[in-house]
């Protein structure tokens, strides 16, 4: 998936502004070469929860370790620890004025949200949420791909045959937060959870996935809807599909009830490209196809805004995992590939591809692999390994 625009063609911001006191210039491990041209990125790191703490310093060191090599580019880092220990000490899981303090970033890295002893919509709607939609961030873009060296668990089915990119409608849907409940603790009680779709909402998502697969090479997109049973918002979502894809006469495409696309998914995969689908379907399917390609703890996520207004935010998708926390045996291929997309969202395209081709190099080699992926490899393993794929002695060996 390296070398696509998830931002449909906008140009990429330019990092001026002034550098924040809080914020280090990366120089201590890895020195950024000194050109009177360069970009200096301005990137939020929000590891989270969990083992976010260990994979997002590892993102960091994969970025530091790239920069190393570049004169055209460097990157600034300001951590903010909000999260699970963050709640503990203050009622709440970021700071009420928490998003203007990341406003003006390039990007953000971000972990997980997630605590054991804190409930889960608290943790979610406190912090990825609150980020995802206060910064209109609503398009959630997912590839999905079998990398060199790993065993996916189905059979028949080459690297080429599993290939998508999953686009998820991140601002409405059935996360768009409306409903409530009355008569608490009474044989009474009631609980609404009411899906909203707008037009805007559907428009906007329908003609960033027909754009997303007019650039790849098989220009097919799948839509997927359950308008035989949800016979109001998706079958607006279906009529909104068929008008947007008249805008697009060069892109096959057709549509699937999500019930109908698991199985799909799994008998015939390569008869998928790209997807979209609502908020709960993606974020559903994604995981399924996290699975398929051989393990939720390579996958990645961008959370875009297409028109650039706010930062978007990129994270890996396997969530807090506290079952492992602090072993360092967390697999940071997701985060390293949430890299790549951060890169080709700041448009530094040959970068991106650096970072995917060293990510390939690293998953080819049974001895990188995680315990997620049956091998015994660590974080820190897996993170050196990549740096020193990207780091100056490797631009020389390649040269």
């Amino acid at each position: 998936m390296e070398g696509n625009d998830w931002n449909t063609g906008c140009a990429p911001d330019s990092a001026s502004a002034d550098r924040s006191l809080q914020t280090s210039v990366v120089q201590s491990r890895y020195p950024p070469a000194t050109n009177a041209r360069m970009k200096a990125y301005r990137i939020a790191t929000i590891p989270g929860d969990g083992i976010g703490k260990e994979v997002v310093p590892a993102g960091r060191e994969v970025l530091e370790a790239l920069a190393t090599t570049s004169s055209t580019f460097s990157f600034e880092f300001e951590n903010f620890d909000w999260g699970g220990d963050y709640f503990r000490k203050h009622g709440a899981m970021m700071p009420a004025d928490g998003l203007a303090a990341i406003r003006d970033r390039d990007a953000i890295l971000f972990g997980s949200a997630g605590d054991p002893h804190i409930p889960d919509h608290v943790t979610l709607w406190g912090l990825r949420l609150k980020i995802c939609q206060g910064f209109d961030q609503y398009a959630n873009v997912r590839p999905t791909r079998i990398l060199p060296g790993i065993e996916a668990p189905l059979k028949r089915c080459g690297p080429g045959d599993l290939d998508w990119v999953i686009v998820r409608e991140n601002s409405e849907g059935e996360y768009a937060g409306v409903g409530g409940r009355v008569h608490q603790g009474h044989p009474i009680e009631a609980a609404t959870d009411v899906s909203i779709m707008t037009r805007a909402g559907v428009e906007r998502i329908m003609r960033f996935a027909f754009r997303l697969a007019q650039s790849r090479p098989r220009k097919l997109l799948t839509v997927i809807t359950k308008s035989n049973a949800q016979r109001h918002a998706m079958v607006m979502w279906d009529e909104i599909a068929l008008q947007i894809a008249k805008e697009f006469p060069d892109v096959t495409w057709d549509k699937e009830l999500v019930d109908a696309s698991t199985a799909r998914m799994i008998n015939r995969p390569a008869s998928l490209d790209t997807i979209v689908a609502t908020n709960l379907h993606a974020d559903i399917l994604s995981d399924l196809a996290a699975a398929l390609a051989g393990s939720l703890g390579i996958a990645p996520t961008g959370n875009i805004d297409p028109e650039r207004r706010f930062p978007s935010m990129f994270e890996p998708i396997h969530g807090s995992a506290f079952d492992i926390m602090g072993k360092g045996v967390a697999n940071p291929i997701g985060t390293f590939w949430s890299v790549v997309l951060l890169l080709e969202h700041l448009g530094e395209l040959d970068a991106a591809k650096r970072v995917m081709g060293a990510i390939e190099q690293a998953t080819a080699n049974p001895a990188l692999h995680t315990r997620d992926l049956g091998g015994n490899a660590t974080t820190a393993e897996v993170t050196k390994a990549v740096c020193e794929l990207l780091g100056p002695s490797a631009r020389r060996k390649a040269a």
